[in-house]
């Protein structure tokens, strides 16, 4: 990657960086999947991950919240801060980490649980409200800030399950945000939905904007032209360029971003 930034945006030192990965490399047993990705993640901003499939887009985000730590073949090199806290530190607790950096999965995966439980599961669990009325109150906001509570406020007992594809991503962001995390991961969250239910969560990324630090991947370059003001392209397991969005997309300073965004490989 260019060193010049004078008109693009470093991969790291960013003044307003939320977490920051320095050399980070991933295996899985023998194989390698990341190699050595230093990037700074905004705390204002949504940066999208773009790439070919199996660059390792997905593999680094989940090393932002330990979900690797669920595979165990899965090791991880390098370091990881949170507002520099080093979040592989032994004295992390990943229960309390993963509040902290909510994730959202490429297929909606609401709990078989009513839609009021779903929102309500985190903050049960990490003890925020303290009687009934405060509970309603977490569930009401978060399922406003996730632009479905006019959808749902008449059948909050209803199965998440029940609800559509679009409502279930919706409800799982919701419930993401309902333990007030710091950051929001978004793997892939349009991919299984359809036009006008992307449409909708694309605009709920513009209004969560600023309250989290957001990271998305996609495959779909126009939603993240669409969706993100910083843009980092990975290909073969390394971070190959990171960037303003528009830069990226109109002015890409590596052959092989430009080969990508015009559509020569992937």
């Amino acid at each position: 990657m260019s060193t010049d930034t004078s008109d693009a945006v470093s991969a790291t030192g960013s003044p307003n960086a939320k977490m920051t990965a320095r050399d980070v490399s991933v295996f899985y047993g023998d194989k390698q999947a990341i190699n050595s990705v230093s990037i700074d993640v905004d705390r204002d901003n949504v940066t999208a991950f773009i790439g070919p499939s199996g660059c390792g887009k997905s593999t680094f985000l989940r090393t932002l919240n330990r979900m690797n730590d669920t595979i165990p073949s899965a090791r991880v090199e390098g370091e990881i801060k949170l507002d520099g806290e080093d979040i592989y530190a032994s004295a992390m607790d990943v229960v309390q980490l993963r509040a902290r950096v909510g994730m959202v999965f490429q297929k909606p995966n609401p709990f078989p649980k009513s839609i009021y439980d779903n929102v309500a599961y985190g903050p049960k669990i990490h003890g925020l409200a303290d009687n009934k009325g405060e509970m309603d109150t977490i569930v009401e906001r978060s399922l406003k800030r996730a632009g479905l509570w006019e959808e749902v406020k008449d059948r909050l007992t209803d199965s998440g399950t029940a609800l559509s594809g679009g409502q279930q991503q919706r409800l799982c962001i919701a419930r993401a945000i309902a333990v007030d995390p710091e950051v929001i991961l978004m793997d892939e969250p349009c991919s299984a939905l359809d036009p006008i239910a992307t449409a909708k969560i694309e605009e709920l990324i513009h209004e969560l904007r600023g309250r989290y630090a957001i990271v998305i991947v996609t495959h779909n370059m126009q939603q993240a032209a669409r969706v993100s003001q910083r843009t980092a392209f990975f290909h073969l397991g390394t971070l190959v360029e990171y960037g303003l969005t528009t830069d990226i997309f109109t002015n890409p300073r590596e052959t092989r971003t430009k080969d990508y965004i015009t559509g020569r490989y992937g």
